[in-house]
């Protein structure tokens, strides 16, 4: 549960929720609701009081400041059904802070202090606002027994919202608490293939098989994930009792998904297409040209991201303007939204910069139509091997995601026949 008005406002993006459920994976504890609460007492408690309903543990991140918005501390107290008590072990801490900093501590601080009755302060405090595990007993009002932890009693964790503080709190103290109270130590782990060329009920139609088989097998699970210009991502997420056998899990379904798909998965996890087609063209011994017309530059930019990408990349002409098209490209005074003008153009890319292959771009991106063809309209010319091939694209969205589709496609293009290629 992540607290603050300024995260429902859109003033603050939330990513200690993304970091703490990727840790909470990794760890092998299962994660299966995030919310979001203003600094509202009434609100912070419902949430809370639906939290505990739904899970045995409840991780809160914000609120623990020494300003009069900073009401987890007391949230939590009604919560369990307990006034809070100042700690003064805990003020001794937070002074000391502000001395090593040779600064006054501020009085208003000392409400940090404040412990709801039962509950025990984190041994990692690298700010002045401690943690707190905070045991509840649901319908029983009192203090719960913070150590060892009673049938059917839950906890909460509360954190700072400062991302360094609540990392260092939540991998030091609450992980290994969680994992203590769960017994059973498990790991979850997941491996993400990367696709091009389906959508996702494309996808979802061709793995349905699959995915019928692990809802029966409860071994892993499948998950689809649409990324615009990155592609579309097929997640496969297993619980295990350690990493071999996780590994072993992700391999086998991997490879039935692989078998599926074929050659629309591009790479996993970490691999993106600018990646994949610079190793493919380092090992082929080729260089690339590039003319980007309708793409503006931005395939240029995806590939230049890739360590290593000199070594393939010879450059990239921007022929917005047709005469830059017929002047420096050498392409004939053709419809600039044609096969013939990607054609020329990607063998001109090849000739003036000296390159193996030339990839070309050119379209209406919108939103208007543009010399005959329809707003969204792309083509794609690419010569390789002294042979050039052309296609045609159309994506019926704004003028952005025109750009961004035409530039993977464009991409996977010369994937597909580098692969074809082989050598």
């Amino acid at each position: 549960m992540a607290v603050g008005t300024e995260l429902l406002l859109g003033q603050i993006v939330d990513t200690n929720s993304s970091w703490i459920g990727e840790q909470l994976a990794l760890a092998g504890i299962d994660s299966h609701f995030q919310t979001k609460v203003g600094d509202n007492l009434d609100r912070m408690v419902a949430a809370f009081e639906q939290a505990l309903d739904r899970s045995d543990a409840v991780i809160v991140c914000g609120g623990l400041g020494p300003t009069p918005d900073d009401i987890t501390r007391a949230a939590i107290a009604a919560v369990m059904g307990v006034e809070l008590r100042r700690d003064e072990a805990v003020v001794e801490r937070i002074r000391a802070m502000f001395y090593r900093r040779d600064r006054q501590m501020p009085a208003n601080n000392l409400q940090q202090a404040d412990v709801p009755v039962g509950a025990r302060v984190m041994d990692v405090q690298p700010g002045t606002a401690p943690g707190l595990i905070c045991p509840v007993r649901r319908g029983e009002p009192g203090p719960a027994t913070a150590d060892p932890p009673a049938d059917g009693e839950k906890v909460i964790y509360a954190v700072p919202g400062v991302p360094w503080e609540m990392q260092k709190m939540v991998s030091e103290c609450v992980l290994p608490d969680l994992q203590a109270r769960a017994g059973e130590r498990h790991v979850i782990r997941s491996r993400t293939l990367r696709t091009w060329g389906y959508s996702e009920s494309g996808l979802a139609e061709l793995l349905e098989p699959e995915m019928r088989r692990l809802d029966t097998t409860g071994e892993a699970t499948i998950a689809f994930l649409a990324s615009g210009m990155e592609g579309l991502k097929v997640r496969i997420t297993a619980k295990a009792a350690d990493d071999e056998t996780a590994g072993a899990v992700l391999s086998a379904v991997e490879s039935r998904a692989r078998a599926v798909i074929g050659e629309a998965v591009f790479g996993a996890d970490d691999d993106t297409m600018e990646s994949v087609i610079v190793a493919l063209m380092q090992s082929q011994g080729l260089t690339l040209g590039l003319a980007e017309s309708v793409t503006g530059g931005l395939i240029a930019a995806r590939l230049t991201d890739v360590p290593g990408a000199s070594r393939v990349l010879r450059g990239a002409v921007v022929p917005y303007d047709r005469e830059i098209k017929t002047d420096v490209l050498g392409a004939p005074d053709v419809n600039a939204v044609s096969s013939d003008m990607a054609l020329a153009m990607a063998e001109g890319a090849c000739r003036v910069l000296g390159a193996d292959v030339g990839l070309a771009t050119t379209g209406a991106a919108g939103p208007d139509p543009h010399e005959g063809a329809d707003a969204g309209t792309v083509w794609i010319g690419l010569h390789l091997d002294g042979g050039g091939e052309a296609s045609r694209v159309r994506f019926n969205m704004a003028r952005t995601m025109v750009r961004q589709l035409g530039t993977i496609t464009a991409l996977n293009l010369l994937r597909t026949r580098l692969l074809a290629r082989g050598g």
